[in-house]
């Protein structure tokens, strides 16, 4: 996060009272789930002539009496929640194709976006209108949704049949539409994928504009009959994992009118960002591959002049072009007018945490209403780790945001972080009240590569010398931190006399000289000592998916709302890194444009190291390692630099709770460092985290 510790960035527009979180589990589960029909005539029961009777009068008085969560426009007050009293089973299941007003395959005419609708249909027969739950996403037919990779589904007519994940489900026969729009190239939907660009926000935003019947849409993806949403009361809330949230991200910052809320779950803020890091490429390929893989069939044939802007936009050198700056939702973060529920992954390879963090700051300081959990799985949807919560605690700020229910989420402790595999904390502000940036140094020790970390600055002229070895990465240096190792510069406290909590972000200056013309740069935080983390280095990110399934919502044969449950993937460690920071070292006079290194010469650059909240315990030690190329994190130089840190212009500055005070009453002035052979076994990053914004 760039601003971590403003007043802006720990309030909620009103402060908070202390309360207790409302994001308790859910007992035994929602509705009844879909269950087959029977099949054996001489075991269907016999039902008597009076019941049938009360049945139907039932269905009548049901039919001609309007639920109360359908009854009060959007932004009323009434508690209590919405209930499932709509069928699901005869739900209205429709498409539409709006226009986005681009023509962005060049073909002539303004592209149109396919948009599956699935909506009750009790009030629509009784003339009310609904708020809708909207996921954009390009994976809807060639990489799926969820953990188990669901995919649209459709009749012999073209019909929606099966609606990914269990918005649908849950939400549908609680007086919701749930809206699933194909991005722009995708799919059944007209145009070209653009990764996060105009194209892309827009096609999402044009939908947003048709349900508040500002914009135009028809029966078909050509010709067709004009249609409208008659049956949307305006209210969006945008929800999505990975692409699909960072489409949330980037449609709340047009400011569109409508968008009430979003819940954006490991989403991009600035595609830059999820590209390189100060110029050291995080990945080895560009938007451009991206976009091949999700384009549909017809949009490769056509859309290959967007392939081609986004080669040459995104060049691999790092640096800054105007393809990124259109493509920085940060920036905008002022007109967002949406709430915002940020979710994340503290240990994400995949879209790194410092999108969360730059994000949650921006919105911070523009004072935009905001919640956030931070899990210590990979680029995991909550649905897997937290399910149970999830849902409920989704479910309310829907209520709240889009159906105007006065229920208290917004008044609930801001903050959910988890502490350790099922176990949470809350805080009523984040990042943590008390935080303040506070300033550690190193200093070396008595053997290469192992050296202190405390307050006091290093004598002038200290150095440490470490050599880029592509091959190892931050575990392999954090394994071996009490060890004298040439591909690394080491520095840890003794053991702490009291827990420090770090929450938010931090940056790490360094003072560098190379010995060849290019140079990149790590710095990880370390947490030294025993612990029992999510094994977010393996396939599932934390998390194992087991065969038994539970249901959340009502079903449909072509759409249960039955998933896969889960469970923690965990792993005993001793050691784990809780936070990184890349940069190019040729990125040192400008963060957005690179230049060559003179050998021999003295730079200085500052690494953001990426949002986190991890509380070292007692005992343990808080360590900092200064090396060359984190292997599978980022890409390697055109050389192998040996790099010289100056100990004596090289500083951390780390958002402690407490801050100094904190400090000095956890650590031990003067802390010799220790060396030993021991080799602290951690959790090793995958050496090809994700390629895409994608993992289910």
């Amino acid at each position: 996060m760039n601003h971590p510790l403003s007043r802006r960035g720990v309030a909620h527009r009103r402060p908070p009272p202390p309360r207790q979180s409302s994001s308790a589990p859910l007992r035994g589960g929602v509705e009844p789930r879909y269950r087959p029909p029977v099949t054996n005539p001489a075991r269907i029961p016999r039902t008597p002539f009076t019941a049938l009777v009360l049945a139907a009068v039932v269905a009548l008085l049901s039919a001609l009496t309007v639920p109360a969560a359908a009854q009060a426009a959007p932004g009323g007050s009434r508690s209590g929640e919405s209930r499932p009293v709509y069928s699901y089973d005869r739900a209205i299941r429709e498409s539409v194709w709006v226009d986005t007003r681009l023509d962005g395959d060049g073909d002539g005419r303004t592209d149109r976006v396919a948009v599956d609708i699935a909506r009750p249909s009790e009030p629509a027969r009784q003339g009310h209108r609904v708020p809708v739950i909207m996921d954009a996403s390009p994976y809807y037919s060639c990489c799926g949704r969820g953990n188990e990779s669901q995919k649209k589904t459709y009749d012999a007519q073209g019909r929606p049949v099966q609606f990914p994940l269990f918005y649908d489900n849950y939400f549908v026969p609680r007086g919701y539409a749930t809206v699933l729009v194909d991005l722009a190239g995708t799919n059944r939907s007209d145009g070209c994928v653009d990764v996060g660009g105009r194209s892309d926000v827009r096609s999402a935003k044009a939908v947003v504009d048709w349900l508040g019947g500002r914009g135009r849409a028809y029966t078909a993806r050509t010709g067709g009959k004009p249609v409208t949403a008659g049956w949307s009361n305006g209210s969006t809330g945008m929800i999505g994992k990975s692409w699909d949230a960072t489409i949330a991200n980037g449609v709340a910052a047009t400011g569109v009118k409508g968008l009430k809320t979003i819940v954006p779950i490991a989403g991009i803020s600035s595609w830059y960002d999820y590209y390189f890091a100060k110029g050291a490429p995080l990945y080895d390929s560009g938007p451009d591959s991206l976009a091949q893989l999700v384009d549909s069939p017809d949009a490769q044939k056509r859309c290959a002049a967007v392939q081609k802007k986004l080669a040459e936009g995104a060049p691999r050198s790092g640096d800054w072009t105007g393809l990124w700056t259109e493509r920085d939702y940060v920036r905008d973060a002022g007109k967002v007018r949406a709430s915002v529920f940020l979710v994340h992954g503290m240990q994400d390879l995949n879209v790194r945490t410092r999108n969360a963090g730059q994000w949650w700051d921006a919105l911070a300081r523009h004072g935009v209403e905001r919640k956030v959990w931070l899990s210590q799985t990979g680029h995991v949807d909550p649905f897997d780790y937290r399910r149970g919560a999830w849902v409920k605690t989704l479910h309310h700020w829907f209520d709240h945001y889009l159906m105007g229910y006065d229920n208290g989420i917004e008044r609930a402790p801001m903050a959910d972080i988890e502490r350790s595999p099922g176990t949470w904390s809350t805080d009523p502000q984040w990042p943590a009240p008390g935080t303040s940036a506070t300033t550690l140094r190193p200093r070396a020790g008595s053997a290469p590569g192992v050296g202190a970390l405390g307050t006091t600055r290093a004598p002038r002229g200290t150095t440490e010398t470490f050599t880029d070895d592509p091959k190892l990465n931050e575990a392999d240096w954090a394994a071996h931190i009490d060890q004298p190792t040439p591909a690394k510069a080491g520095f840890s406290t003794g053991p702490l006399r009291a827990p420090l909590r770090l929450s938010g972000s931090g940056t790490v200056t360094v003072t560098v000289t190379p010995s060849t013309s290019t140079a990149h740069l790590s710095a990880v935080l370390v947490d030294l000592g025993p612990a029992t983390i999510r094994n977010y280095g393996a396939d599932g990110e934390g998390i194992t998916t087991l065969d038994k399934r539970t249901c959340w919502g009502a079903g449909t044969p072509g759409d249960t709302g039955c998933f896969k449950e889960t469970a923690a993937d965990t792993e005993k460690v001793a050691h784990t890194v809780f936070s990184r920071g890349w940069a190019d070292l040729g990125n040192y006079a400008d963060p957005h444009h690179g230049r060559p290194l003179t050998p021999g010469k003295p730079y200085t650059l500052t690494l953001d190291l990426a949002a986190t909240d991890h509380i070292v315990p007692a005992g343990h030690r808080l360590a900092l390692i200064v090396a060359g190329t984190d292997a599978g994190l980022i890409d390697p130089p055109a050389s192998r630099p040996q790099l010289t840190l100056d100990l004596a212009r090289t500083s951390a500055r780390l958002p402690l709770t407490g801050g100094a005070p904190a400090l000095a009453r956890a650590t031990v002035p003067g802390t010799p460092p220790r060396t030993s052979g021991t080799v602290l076994d951690g959790i090793a990053p995958p050496q090809a985290p994700g390629r895409l914004p994608h993992a289910g």
